[in-house]
């Protein structure tokens, strides 16, 4: 017999409390282990439209709901006695006619009226119904092609704007995407029919929400975190990307909370599992992330801890500095204030005051360490890579002599940069018959520096497979945009963006996209489309206040923080955001009036359970909460003043207009169910966008 779980009990184990989840397991491992035991209370439940569907006891009220037929056992819900029978009520397993994939359905008879949800704000009146009616073209084979049950054809195609939200709730995975994506002008992916033969639970849009579990180990790794899906059940687009094999370099992009760094986290271990004696590489940007993605694959290969030993989880400034100690020698790497006072004592000492600190770190960074210019005459011919003030040979000059007294310094300090190490090891590493990895996946790949890139491009060389790239263009936070084909990691063919948000409702979704284009481009003119993503759940619309005072603000936000916490939402799945360090003591007296615990995160420091955390938005990247908000979001905060005032160069201003709206996206993109966003009177122009 077969045994398997839904992602629908998966889902409502995750709502249980602690205790009543031990029961449950219990109660799972024993029926996989012998579901004819005697000690089994199965009861069938006789007025339940699908006969299969049995009862199972747990403890007192507590009921497991299973689909039982000869050849395979179930689990579908958990939840007390009477919720657990209406929803076994509500529902049937049944093939799709059309694709052959099985499908939990709910039944059509059993929902009253598919009503618009509380929440969707009134709007003016609309044009006639005939003239709002979404899908009325569509014919029904179009439809059954997406994977839409036979019975809710008809309020498929009678759906409009302000229907189509709730209707999707009713619908499987695939026919609910299908139908928001085809709202929003894209074009779905259409459902494969399944091969004569095959299993309908083996059809790609079944292998989403059920999975055999093969034996008590990974019955375990889906029960302890039935909150993290992603570990048991993927989409098929995911599940298409994680296993394929590439020619060459390969990214996988898409808007916040697409399951980038799901698939990342899968590839890596494909990888692993499919080459038995590679080592794998999986980096990312800071500290903080490295440990977020080791928890995750740790959970994710808890049942193959061997598999797990094979597959090294870094940040790069921890990989970096221990790959130069392993290959070149121990080294000490230059942090950015003394960089900053080297460049203030050389420009004093050249007697150039024509240009600002700024622009000359600026004009560091971007050019001289990033792409390690070591002699006059590489200075003089580089390109100025978009910089639009000029430079006649003669001020290069004296702007050279600063840049060489900064490298001067750094040598009599005996410290590098961070670009400087990654470029030594980019040459350490070529041609070499002994790469440390056999594999590289890098997370938040659209803050990659130009040395980083070089070192991977190094460590891979013409191995397929050997690079994997998951990143957001529109989360660039860090870096400036180059070429990746120049330095020889060409992404063509072999890029692609996910579409499906699985993090973060349709409401706060598609208000934080306004942040942004439509389409983001890289320097190599490849492009993201953002329009065309849909998220898989709906919530409350976001909430934008601007108060009159700080202290109006604290109070807003700490009444608002009390609520979320009275509503059932803990403490440590609250994120409470700031721009910058400045604005801290605003967080933390907010989180003091709403009398709820909290902790301040710096680059160190991880989130901790029973508290709410805080921190500034450049630490929020990576995280995700069921409530965010994003407080001082005031006038000369975001953008911050300080950057457009020592803008250096014309280019540099627009760059400081799209990293501080890109900030504020990933800050709002954190929250899965409620968002927040505030400030002071006068507000940041970014608000305009997400009060629209």
């Amino acid at each position: 017999m077969e045994f398997r779980i839904a992602d629908t009990f998966t889902d409502s184990l995750a709502r249980l409390t602690g205790d009543e989840q031990k029961a449950v397991k219990t109660t799972a491992f024993d029926l996989q282990l012998d579901p004819s035991s005697p000690g089994m209370s199965f009861h069938k439940l006789d007025r339940a439209r699908d006969k299969n569907f049995w009862s199972v006891r747990v403890s007192g009220d507590l009921r497991l709901i299973v689909h039982k037929t000869v050849d395979s056992l179930l689990l579908c819900y958990v939840g007390h006695h009477d919720k657990a029978y209406e929803w076994a009520g509500r529902r049937k397993l049944e093939i799709h006619p059309r694709t052959g994939a099985a499908q939990l359905v709910e039944i059509r008879e059993t929902v009253r009226e598919v009503l618009v949800p509380a929440y969707v704000e009134p709007e003016a009146p609309r044009p006639s119904a005939a003239e709002t009616l979404l899908f009325a073209k569509l014919t029904d084979d179009e439809l059954m092609g997406y994977g839409v049950p036979h019975e809710w054809l008809g309020d498929v195609r009678s759906a409009t704007e302000d229907t189509v939200l709730a209707l999707a709730d009713h619908l499987p995975g695939e026919a609910s995407e299908a139908i928001l994506e085809l709202a929003t002008g894209g074009k779905p992916r259409v459902s494969q029919p399944k091969p004569p033969g095959a299993s309908p639970f083996d059809h790609p849009d079944a292998l989403r929400r059920f999975r055999v579990m093969a034996d008590v180990e990974e019955l375990r790794r889906a029960l302890d975190f039935p909150w993290e899906k992603w570990t048991v059940f993927l989409h098929p687009d995911q599940r298409e990307w994680v296993g394929r094999d590439y020619n060459g370099p390969a990214r996988v992009s898409g808007s916040a909370g697409t399951g980038k760094t799901i698939v990342a986290l899968h590839r890596a271990a494909h990888l692993a599992r499919s080459n038995p004696e590679a080592r794998v590489l999986l980096v990312t940007f800071t500290d903080t992330l490295a440990k977020a993605l080791d928890t995750k694959l740790r959970r994710l290969l808890s049942n193959e801890p061997r598999l797990a030993e094979r597959i090294d989880v870094h940040s790069f400034d921890a990989l970096g500095l221990r790959l130069h100690k392993a290959r070149i020698g121990p080294v000490k790497l230059a942090d950015r204030v003394l960089v900053d006072e080297l460049l203030s004592e050389a420009s004093r000492a050249v007697g150039e005051p024509k240009y600002s600190r700024q622009f000359l770190a600026t004009e560091w960074e971007q050019l001289v360490d990033a792409w390690q210019l070591e002699t006059w005459e590489a200075y003089r011919d580089v390109s100025r890579l978009g910089r639009k003030t000029r430079l006649p040979e003669a001020r290069r000059q004296v702007l050279w002599s600063i840049f060489e007294r900064v490298g001067e310094g750094l040598k009599a300090r005996k410290v590098i940069t961070q670009s400087k190490l990654f470029t030594a090891l980019a040459s350490a590493m070529a041609g070499s018959e002994n790469p440390p990895f056999d594999f590289a996946v890098v997370d938040e790949a659209q803050d990659l520096s130009v040395s980083q890139l070089k070192f991977l491009a190094a460590l891979a060389g013409d191995r397929p497979n050997a690079l994997f790239f998951a990143g957001d263009l529109g989360q660039r936070i860090f870096q400036q945009p180059f070429s990746w084909k120049s330095l020889g990691v060409d992404v063509r063919g072999r890029s692609r963006t996910l579409r499906v948000n699985y993090r973060t409702s349709h409401q706060i979704r598609s208000k934080a996209d306004r942040l942004l284009g439509p389409e983001v481009r890289d320097a190599d003119g490849l492009g993201e489309k953002r329009g065309d993503a849909v998220s898989v759940f709906n919530g409350p619309p976001p909430v934008v206040r601007v108060c009159e005072d700080e202290e109006a603000e604290i109070r807003e936000v700490g009444g608002w923080l009390a609520e979320r916490v009275e509503s059932g939402v803990l403490p440590h799945e609250i994120g409470l955001f700031v721009r910058s360090a400045a604005e801290l003591d605003r967080a933390i007296a907010a989180a003091s009036a709403a009398e709820v615990p909290y902790k301040v995160l710096d680059e160190h420091v991880e989130t901790a359970s029973g508290r709410l955390s805080i921190c500034t938005m450049h630490l929020a990247k990576g995280l995700e909460f069921r409530a965010v908000a994003v407080m001082a979001c005031d006038d000369e905060v975001i953008p911050l003043q300080e950057r457009i005032q020592t803008v250096g160069d014309d280019a540099d201003l627009q760059e400081v207009y799209d990293t501080e709206r890109q900030l504020l996206y990933v800050a709002c993109t954190r929250a899965r169910d409620h968002l927040l966003v505030t400030s002071v009177e006068p507000a940041s122009e970014f608000l305009d966008d997400l009060r629209s």
